[in-house]
């Protein structure tokens, strides 16, 4: 039987082709997830819980609880600031506000969450 040779570039070039067709899906910001060609694109803040599983929250004024205790992975990818509370209700201090298109690592955990603040 004949073997047929394959160039070690094709896989490099089909995971770069699927990459790129995996970020075409588009989501608003405070839409739930959504399917676009093979990849789940949710809310532009997102976290991962205590619980270990990833929350995302609605870039909206008021105060947005923080469902699961948020602390680890946090995402702001919004075009406006957040601040994170580590009592329910966004009492007390802030205990971390993150500017857009800020990643960071959030200790304490948080409860809840305010877009939009200023100063």
């Amino acid at each position: 039987m004949r073997s047929i040779g394959i160039p070690l570039t094709l896989p490099a070039l089909l995971l770069a082709a699927v990459a790129a067709g995996a970020c075409a899906g588009t989501a608003q910001a405070g839409e739930g997830p959504v399917i676009g060609q093979g990849t789940v694109v949710g809310p532009d803040f997102q976290y991962v819980g205590q619980d270990d599983k990833v929350h995302g929250l609605p870039s909206r004024d008021g105060c947005l609880k923080a469902e699961g205790g948020g602390s680890r992975g946090v995402t702001n990818k919004t075009r406006r600031p957040v601040a994170l509370y580590r009592e329910p209700g966004c009492k007390g201090a802030p205990v971390q506000v993150l500017r857009p298109g800020q990643v960071a690592q959030v200790q304490p955990a948080f409860a809840s969450a305010r877009f939009g603040i200023t100063g």
